[in-house]
């Protein structure tokens, strides 16, 4: 309801600026009333985004194949994170051999592309309010990702998504956040 008051509230400011600031029947000028369509506009600029929305975590069977799109699979199993690339060559990401620390949240990130795009992979885990896995380019652009789980697993899942090819070697950094959107880890940008 508080969204709905504050757009009213917006949309009152502006008819009413306008309503100063139109010439009356009679001819008279707008005057200085023309800085209130200013100083409604800088009200909204200044309003907080808001977070996106969690991203809804798919639960699959272990061994279950995922279509990651552009010919890419995506697999979990108890052990861990299976991908294949477009050439069928397959690679594992281990949640079992000490590698990762899941009494903490975090998250990791593989990715290999092309001209055409880039496919970024990981696990978050650590957490069982995962919210959404997120990543920014050195433009700032964001791309949420697509989440997977098992069964029972909730601690731990699998992440991915697809970008455009990384201009100059840069990079994209990678947020795990929760279900109200607080910053859970992350990984900074590395140059590819």
């Amino acid at each position: 309801m508080k969204k709905y008051l504050s757009a009213a509230a917006g949309v009152t400011a502006v008819a009413a600026a306008l309503a100063l600031a139109a010439p009356s029947a009679v001819g008279a000028s707008a005057g200085p009333a023309t800085a209130a369509p200013v100083a409604a506009t800088a009200q909204a600029e200044a309003a907080p985004a808001k977070a996106p929305a969690p991203a809804p975590i798919r639960t699959v069977r272990p061994g279950e194949r995922v279509d990651a799109g552009r010919g890419y699979t995506v697999w979990l199993t108890k052990k861990g994170k299976h991908w294949s690339d477009p050439d069928g060559f397959e690679n594992f990401r281990s949640v079992v051999d000490g590698n990762i620390d899941r009494s903490e949240p975090g998250v990791s990130h593989q990715s290999e592309g092309t001209a055409a795009g880039v496919f970024h992979s990981g696990l978050y885990y650590g957490t069982t309010k995962t919210g959404r896995v997120e990543l920014t380019d050195s433009k700032g652009r964001k791309t949420v990702a697509t989440l997977l789980s098992l069964p029972g697993r909730s601690d731990w899942g699998v992440w991915y998504a697809h970008t455009r090819p990384a201009a100059g070697g840069d990079g994209v950094g990678v947020a795990l956040y929760d279900r109200r959107g607080a910053l859970l880890a992350d990984l900074p940008a590395w140059p590819s």
